[in-house]
């Protein structure tokens, strides 16, 4: 994992990026002084994380992040700052993590867990065999290995069933969801079938594919089998709410119902 640590004030870039090289599952951490230079540094390399300030000159880590976001749409973001009135603009750019200086390194580990692999790998976590993650990106971790799929629509339509939070959905109705407006003529039916067969073999392949079910051309996930992030959010987890940054499955337009729910509730809990 490689991470760039953005503050204006020098010492604090290094000390933040030399307790990030700490971190067994940190490869690289880059020590940068300006936004500038960050954007400079983003131009020619990526991260998996950058860790901002806020109160920059020039650049502010606000509008940082935002032009982070467009050139490296993947890189999580966690700001670290001194003024926490600056949480509700955080939230609105969708960031993995927010942190106030000075900076606890206990913290600091959990918020660079949650952002890479999205659960707090500060406690335990031995009896969530299958993790899976919506707030962000869609990711599923099997064991604390990343699973991969070998096709983009066999993951997707596994996160059509983690929306589905345990309801059954059948194959016309799934098909809708990914193909849109395509027919579910007899050449896509059977192409569909291939995606299904595709995400079986690879929930095989890492040992869960228990946590699937199909009965009658219905499918469902067993949401018993898995730790999800949504459902411990709708169970009313005080960490899964304030883990929620504003985005949920963003690499699927089906999800924008939901991902307003979830938005909407994280508001009204927060006005509270």
């Amino acid at each position: 994992m490689r991470i760039v640590c953005v503050d204006d004030e020098a010492l604090l870039a290094r000390s933040t990026a030399a307790l990030c090289r700490s971190l067994p599952e940190v490869d690289a951490a880059e020590a940068l002084t300006s936004g500038r230079d960050a954007l400079d540094w983003f131009e020619k390399n990526e991260a998996d994380i950058a860790i901002l300030d806020i109160d920059m000159p020039e650049i502010g880590g606000l509008q940082l992040a935002a032009r982070i976001k467009v050139m490296r749409p993947d890189t999580r973001i966690i700001f670290l700052t001194g003024y926490s009135q600056f949480a509700l603009d955080a939230f609105k750019l969708r960031a993995s993590g927010y942190l106030l200086k000075p900076v606890d390194e206990t913290e600091l580990a959990n918020e660079i867990r949650y952002a890479a692999f999205g659960e707090d790998q500060g406690r335990s976590k031995s009896a969530d065999r299958v993790v899976i993650r919506t707030f962000g990106s869609f990711d599923v971790f099997a064991g604390g290995r990343l699973v991969t799929f070998r096709q983009k629509r066999s993951k997707e339509l596994l996160a059509i069933l983690v929306d589905r939070q345990g309801g059954s959905i059948s194959r016309a109705e799934a098909f809708a969801l990914i193909y849109e407006d395509r027919l579910y003529d007899r050449r896509m039916q059977k192409q569909f079938d291939n995606i299904i067969r595709s995400m079986r073999d690879t929930l095989r392949e890492y040992g869960i594919e228990d946590i699937f079910e199909m009965k009658s051309g219905q499918m469902r996930i067993c949401p018993e089998k898995v730790s999800c992030d949504l459902y411990r959010f709708l169970d009313g987890d005080a960490e899964a709410v304030n883990r929620y940054r504003g985005e949920y499955m963003s690499a699927y337009s089906w999800a924008c119902a939901m991902e307003g729910f979830v938005t909407n509730n994280t508001i009204g809990a927060n006005k509270k």
